[in-house]
């Protein structure tokens, strides 16, 4: 039986962090067409943007208003500043009495080579890795000293059985990055590259956005509730941002 449908948690909660200044910088450089991306720091010490802590000073707010009863009591973030951050932030501001505890194995994709490159600058620097891309798709194709999809999977499975470790009752929240929200969809839903590539390709993860798993008996298949919703950004007046990656994403 797949470890993600043994007995555990009753339900899960994805975040992906608010808007990183690491996000921002992506943007600039795309938009000004530059090659480099000009970020802060090393990506696991980028932080967030003073929209981002807008963003999730709004999601705490949200979690505030679930019942005590509904309210997760575990709360694992990835590691990376923006995300951890957005999980202290959050639980601070929701008044909940839990502890933050990080995972390595939830941090963002390893881009290897590609790292602080816009596709433009992949193109014009590394024409041969692009064109490598293209063929493998964004599901298996790993840059040098990096990671896939795929590799970002077989890490998320093994999250999934401590987390069914726990044993019937618990609710957890993940706080994390687009691709690893992506890739637990792919994970739980049972979904093949193709599905979740379409998915992909036409939904960017917003920032500071939930995702929701059901399993109300602790046991058999997870059921999606929501996926990517940030209505708690619009409904207190906070900027919803996308900052998605490239949405070229199918092997051809």
């Amino acid at each position: 039986m797949p470890a993600a449908w043994t007995a555990g948690a009753v339900e899960l909660i994805l975040i992906r962090h608010g808007e990183s200044q690491g996000n921002v910088a992506a943007t600039d450089a795309t938009v000004s067409g530059a090659e480099v991306i000009a970020v802060p720091a090393r990506d696991a010490d980028v932080e967030l943007s003073s929209t981002g802590r807008e963003q999730v000073t709004a999601l705490g707010r949200a979690l505030a208003a679930v019942p005590e009863s509904r309210q997760p009591d575990v709360v694992i973030s990835s590691p990376y500043m923006r995300a951890y951050q957005t999980a202290e932030i959050a639980v601070e501001t929701a008044g909940w009495p839990v502890p933050v505890r990080s995972d390595e194995r939830l941090r963002d994709r390893e881009l290897g080579i590609l790292d602080m490159l816009t596709a433009f600058g992949v193109e014009t620097r590394l024409p041969q890795e692009a064109e490598r891309r293209r063929w493998l798709g964004k599901f298996y194709y790993r840059p040098p000293g990096g990671e896939s999809w795929a590799d970002v999977a077989l890490r998320l499975r093994s999250v999934i059985g401590e987390l069914n470790a726990l044993g019937s009752g618990h609710r957890v929240m993940l706080v994390c990055h687009d691709a690893v929200v992506m890739l637990f969809r792919y994970i739980l839903e049972g979904m093949s590259e193709r599905e979740l590539l379409d998915v992909a390709a036409s939904t960017p993860v917003l920032n500071a956005s939930m995702t929701r798993y059901v399993r109300p008996e602790g046991v058999g298949p997870w059921t999606l509730e929501s996926f990517n919703v940030a209505d708690h950004l619009m409904e207190q007046g906070v900027e919803v941002t996308e900052h998605a990656g490239d949405a070229d994403v199918h092997p051809r």
